[in-house]
């Protein structure tokens, strides 16, 4: 039969310490894998930016992108309300300052017209009658004062003569006062014929007067009407490229209201949209000739100078660097193998260029391009 086998307590003790040891040593070598940092990654030299720190001038510059706008643009406005009636001319084309773009109907507008011109003909025929008139009413007043002068003038020469005869006692003395009573008589008449004659004279202008201003006044309410009518044709004024017509056939349009956009093609300048605390908007002026294919609405892109810093420690501008912020970039080992991160203050920016304020020295290597694939790691090694 079996017999149980017995175990000694001094093999039972050597195996509990053989089973802690190795727990222990387990233990050991999974706190040192916890500790052990993660090797650093390979990156390909050739696929990375690597700058060398500067101390020196650094241009800053700002770059943005903007279009060709022409530097002469004029909006045709409608001078009367109207509807449209034909679109004769279409945007992309080059007009002259005459060419009827597009036409607008207005029926009440042409019986305006009519109606001002049929006054301004009915107020000028009126001041011709007048005129007539008063001139056949001036001619009868000189004619009256002309019959009342030569009546005082006989009355003059009989009372000279009655004068005459009765010193030499040849009539009596009562005709000789009648004769100058009548003489008298005749001088004041005639002295206030002569007064009345200049004051019809001046009435006479001055009614003339009245009426030539009303013909005046019906004449430029029958251009208007007429030069309304005539707005009706929509002209740009100017020559210059046709760039757009907002309006359709049929659409009703009120005065004021925009018909056509005509702009001058070869007189440019560029508008620059520049990220500076938000966007803002640069114009600039192009001097010269303009390059060949130059056009409206062309896209270009323009860089700013600002300013020139003199003396100053710069590094070309690495990939999401931020002015006057801090970065984490890879500087270079002496021996050019290994690049550790470092944290890199950063001031002024330019376009390729920011000013470096701590982090860095004139002669340090750094890489510039984007390292967010290795953010977990404080080193790199470069192959």
């Amino acid at each position: 039969m079996d017999r149980p086998r017995v175990i000694s307590p001094h093999r039972k003790r050597m195996r509990q310490l053989a089973y802690a040891g190795g727990g222990l040593a387990l233990l050991i070598v999974t706190l040192g894998l916890t500790r052990l940092k993660p090797a650093a990654p390979g990156v390909d030299r050739s696929g990375v930016l690597i700058d060398t720190v500067k101390r020196g001038p650094m241009l800053r510059e700002v770059r943005g992108l903007g279009t060709l706008v022409p530097e002469d643009v004029r909006w045709i406005p409608a001078a009367a309300e109207g509807r449209v009636e034909r679109i004769l001319i279409y945007p992309g084309t080059l007009v002259k300052p005459d060419s009827v773009i597009l036409e607008l109907s207005n029926p009440e507008l042409e019986l305006q017209a009519l109606d001002a011109e049929s006054q301004a003909r009915q107020s000028e025929a009126s001041y011709t009658e007048l005129k007539v008139r008063l001139q056949s009413q001036a001619l009868d007043q000189k004619a009256a004062a002309a019959r009342v002068q030569a009546d005082y003038e006989q009355a003059k020469m009989q009372a000279d003569t009655n004068t005459e005869l009765a010193r030499q006692g040849l009539i009596a003395d009562l005709t000789r006062k009648l004769s100058d009573v009548a003489a008298r008589e005749l001088a004041n008449r005639n002295g206030i014929e002569q007064q009345r004659l200049a004051i019809a004279s001046e009435a006479v202008e001055a009614q003339l007067a009245v009426q030539r201003a009303l013909v005046e006044q019906r004449r430029a309410e029958a251009r208007l009407r007429r030069s309304q009518v005539t707005a009706l044709a929509i002209r740009p004024g100017i020559a210059g490229m046709l760039q757009v017509v907002p309006v359709e056939v049929g659409q009703r349009v009120t005065v004021g209201a925009n018909l056509a956009r005509v702009a001058v093609p070869d007189r440019l300048k560029a508008v620059i949209r520049v990220p500076e605390n938000g966007t803002v908007t640069v114009d600039v002026a192009l001097e010269g000739p303009l390059p060949q294919g130059a056009r409206p609405d062309l896209t270009v892109d323009g860089t700013i100078e600002l300013e020139r810093l003199t003396d100053i420690v710069y590094v070309g501008r690495p990939a999401q660097a931020q002015p006057n912020g801090t970065v984490g970039l890879f500087k270079l080992d002496p021996d050019g193998v290994g690049a550790t991160r470092v944290k890199v203050g950063l001031g002024r920016s330019s376009v390729s260029t920011i000013e470096v304020t701590s982090g860095l020295v004139p002669g340090d290597q750094v890489v510039l391009s984007d390292t967010s694939a290795w953010d977990a790691f404080d080193r790199i090694r470069l192959k």
